[in-house]
């Protein structure tokens, strides 16, 4: 039976927006398998980026329960959710978030700052992450002089560098041209069947959720299941 890596329990989201109070999400379930790879869509406002937030612990739920990885988000302290965030999870982003004045191989290392691995084993392992993106050969290349698809690549090689348990992808795509969205996708199937990482992607296209092994549709704060093509 595969192992549950994230469980959310009657998770509800509420924000207060003036004098009104707007739920986002709404008696939230749901279960996410290691080894999955999900994709979920919906309209702009539907709470996805949200239910990211929510998973990778830099949100809190209004109500309900989040366990990622046996840990039990929601009644963790602040500082014990970002430590457990800086080994567990790993963003990535629709813009790439890089430093530009940070070559390649820096801008990957930059997560190990915050944990106990000297330079030579920080350096080690963002060559390793960068090898896995196929970008080697760009260690020492600035963000300047990488195309859209390489800095992409640098930020997933950014985010597995610690090698995450749950990797957390917010548009990953959604600044990219098609062929350069579908290396790009077909390098998170990669992540996800070579090396077995558990995916969540929020997304737009309905040609990127065809990547993914199943398809959740968020809409009015709640989740229902949608076959991938």
């Amino acid at each position: 039976m595969t192992d549950i890596l994230a469980r959310l329990e009657g998770v509800s989201r509420t924000y207060q927006k003036g004098k009104e109070r707007v739920e986002v999400l709404h008696n939230l379930d749901l279960q996410i398998p290691q080894g999955d790879f999900i994709a979920i869509m919906g309209p702009s406002g539907s709470g996805k980026t949200t239910l990211l937030n929510l998973i990778g612990g830099l949100d809190r739920p209004t109500a309900g329960t989040i366990n990622v990885g046996g840990a039990e988000l929601t009644s963790m302290s602040n500082s014990k959710v970002s430590h457990w965030r800086s080994t567990h999870i790993g963003f990535i982003f629709q813009f790439y978030n890089l430093l530009p004045v940070l070559t390649a191989q820096k801008n990957v290392e930059l997560p190990l700052l915050l944990t106990s691995f000297n330079a030579k084993e920080r350096a080690e392992r963002a060559a390793i992450a960068l090898d896995i993106v196929g970008l080697a050969d760009r260690a020492r290349h600035y963000p300047r002089e990488l195309s859209g698809g390489e800095e992409q690549r640098v930020a997933i090689a950014r985010a597995i560098v610690s090698d995450p348990s749950l990797l957390l992808c917010d548009e990953p795509t959604g600044d990219l041209d098609r062929e350069t969205a579908d290396e790009i996708l077909r390098l998170m199937q990669i992540l996800n069947r070579e090396h077995g990482k558990t995916i969540i992607m929020v997304t737009h296209d309905a040609q990127a959720a065809e990547f993914a092994n199943r398809t959740l549709h968020c809409d009015k704060g709640t989740l229902e299941a949608r076959e991938a093509a």
